[in-house]
């Protein structure tokens, strides 16, 4: 029997959704992220069949970057009063960036959805991503040059950063589940959804990427193989971090300057690991300020490996920055802050 032909059966709904909304779960509220999709709509009808543990509250983000958005939303809402759940709907408001949409349009879904699980006392934000999804997420990485841990994808949960004090997690109960499958689900039940248009405009990286998934599995490269990389990935990435922030801890020094710079032992450090070493590294770079693009790994390894590491390793000199965040190797220490500001020439 093919993907394509089996929907999701009572027990494998039940496993799926148990640990997050069922009996025992440690959670006190949820927010059931629905686009009206098949993905999150079989998310909405399997948790409505389940009989839910806590309370539950579907969401609909209304990007408005379609005409059909609003109704689309409301929809969702139409079906989630037949499942007896309530439903609000997020507007994304204001204006819309030119460039890199998805990414803009992504980060407010989350913003909108963290300070409605804030607003609503709601411990737990619950999305459809599924197995395809993880597919696209890590060949988008690998083409961006991420290293494991982007290539170890979308976590099976996660922080989920919103406005109050309230620690909300991201879960994603489908992750391991084929698209194909939550599908048939949605048809076997009769439960309408739509299909977004972006997904297919080839104006949109993942959309591309999307297309020659077929032709990759017919490769070997298949969604599943792609997904279990990245679960092998996580896996190694977590030992990792767990070693490198051990690490960190370690080889922090004190520094007489006081705030605003960061002193790590330099042989110490020149010692580690070369994966271990990099990733301590980023964590002291992250802690003076560094994070976002412009701190890139390809940086940061050419720098840190190929110059840095030698230099204190030799019990040499040397000096160079990172997106804005200035390294000394010098007397035995690794001296992290940020960059001074750079002198203007007199007017003439």
């Amino acid at each position: 029997m093919s993907d394509r032909e089996a929907p999701l059966g009572p027990c494998e709904r039940d496993d799926l959704l148990h640990p997050w909304i069922g009996p025992g779960t440690p959670y006190r509220s949820a927010v059931l992220a629905v686009s009206g999709g098949p993905d999150s709509t079989a998310l909405m009808g399997c948790a409505a069949l389940l009989d839910a543990a806590i309370p539950l509250l579907v969401a609909t983000v209304d990007h408005g970057l379609r005409q059909s958005s609003r109704a689309e939303a409301e929809g969702v809402a139409d079906l989630a009063a037949r499942f007896g759940l309530p439903h609000r709907i997020l507007s994304w408001t204001g204006p819309k960036p030119a460039a890199r949409l998805q990414a803009a349009a992504r980060a407010e879904r989350y913003r909108l959805l963290a300070a409605l699980a804030d607003e609503a006392g709601a411990d737990l934000v619950l999305t459809a991503h599924t197995r395809d999804d993880q597919a696209e997420t890590v060949l988008m990485r690998l083409c961006a040059g991420s290293g494991p841990a982007g290539l170890a994808g979308m976590a099976p949960a996660r922080l989920l950063h919103g406005p109050g004090p309230v620690r909300v997690t991201l879960g994603r109960p489908f992750l391991d589940v084929p698209k194909a499958r939550l599908v048939t689900t949605c048809e076997a039940h009769g439960w309408p959804f739509v299909r977004d248009p972006s997904n297919a405009d080839p104006r949109f990286g993942r959309a591309r990427l999307r297309r020659l998934l077929p032709l990759l599995a017919e490769e070997g490269l298949s969604a599943e193989r792609l997904a279990r990389l990245a679960g092998r990935l996580r896996r190694d990435e977590a030992a990792l971090a767990q070693a490198a922030a051990a690490a960190f801890h370690d080889l922090q020094r004190t520094d007489p300057a006081g705030e605003g710079r960061l002193v790590l032992d330099g042989p110490g450090l020149a010692a580690l690991p070369e994966a271990v070493a990099l990733r301590v590294a980023g964590l002291g770079l992250e802690a003076i300020g560094g994070h976002g693009p412009a701190l890139r790994l390809e940086r940061l390894e050419r720098v840190l490996l190929g110059e840095v590491l030698p230099a204190l390793r030799a019990g040499a000199a040397c000096r160079r920055t990172v997106a804005g965040l200035l390294l000394t190797a010098r007397g035995g220490r690794l001296v992290l802050e940020p960059e001074p500001p750079r002198r203007r020439p007199p007017a003439a």
